[in-house]
């Protein structure tokens, strides 16, 4: 926005806001925030600071501009309590966070960014998603000790950075994962399909943890198709790891001789988020 437009917009705009704000049961303004972002495109820092300090409530969407002008005025400890000071109640913690965490970065402080909020900042919509951002934004971490940790933060679930694990190479570890806890199955199958000629040992692995983890419940809306995915991609990854089919074939009927368990709870199930 060019400055003297903001400047205009901002002195039209600004006694208003600042009348409603003066009534503590803070009457909404459709205006405010074109005001609030017009004072700090006009480099009006420190009003705007005094400004979003008199609102009647603490709301992200309005103190976040206070935020950026203390970044502009250079201070950067004061903007980052201030943003801090905004969490609760119906205030979006995970842009608080980003805010929070650009701060940090911009201050070189790339290690503390990364132990307070890289987890929370960036947080996506599957959980590979999440581990691509955060490797991203702190290149000075190997991928491995970055996996680690969100798996560490993640005791619960940590079959659900199987994809994670096996996008960043690090087969050894999505193996470990699939094996030891609930992974999601057609994840594991497509993984065994995907890798049977690059990666036949661990396509095999992922193959048979898919049908262990179907026999146990998990997975949603499984159908015998699925058991059948499973098991055409492990014998596919036999072939080519060298191994006699026909063994394969007598664990995977070993393995689903018995009844498919069902857990009680639909949180035990490993859902879309857990897919790659």
């Amino acid at each position: 926005m060019n400055p003297e437009i903001a400047n205009t917009w901002a002195d039209d705009f600004l006694p208003l806001v600042k009348h409603i704000w003066a009534d503590r049961a803070g009457g909404y303004f459709a205006g405010t925030r074109i005001c609030l972002a017009s004072l700090y495109a006009a480099g009006r820092h420190e009003e705007l600071v005094a400004l979003v300090d008199c609102a009647p409530f603490k709301w992200w969407h309005y103190r976040q501009w206070a935020v950026k002008a203390l970044v502009a005025l250079g201070r950067k400890a004061e903007a980052l309590a201030y943003a801090e000071a905004t969490r609760g109640r119906n205030n979006p913690d995970g842009h608080i966070a980003r805010a929070c965490e650009a701060i940090l970065l911009s201050s070189g402080l790339a290690e503390e960014a990364y132990e307070r909020y890289a987890r929370e900042a960036n947080q996506g919509t599957t959980y590979l998603a999440t581990f691509r951002a955060i490797v991203k934004k702190y290149p000075h971490k190997t991928p491995e000790s970055i996996l680690r940790d969100l798996i560490a933060s993640s005791p619960d679930v940590p079959g659900k950075w199987f994809a994670a694990a096996k996008d960043a190479g690090l087969f050894d570890l999505a193996s470990e994962l699939a094996k030891t806890s609930p992974t999601d199955p057609r994840t594991l199958t497509r993984a065994a399909r995907d890798l049977a000629e690059k990666r036949p040992a661990f396509a095999m692995n992922a193959g048979m943890a898919a049908l262990h983890w179907i026999v146990q419940g998990h997975g949603y809306e499984i159908t015998g198709i699925d058991v059948l995915d499973a098991s055409r991609a492990t014998l596919q990854a036999a072939a080519h790891a060298g191994v006699d089919p026909e063994q394969i074939r007598a664990q995977i009927r070993q393995l689903t001789a018995g009844p498919i368990h069902r857990p009680t709870s639909s949180a035990m199930y490993c859902g879309p988020s857990n897919r790659s």
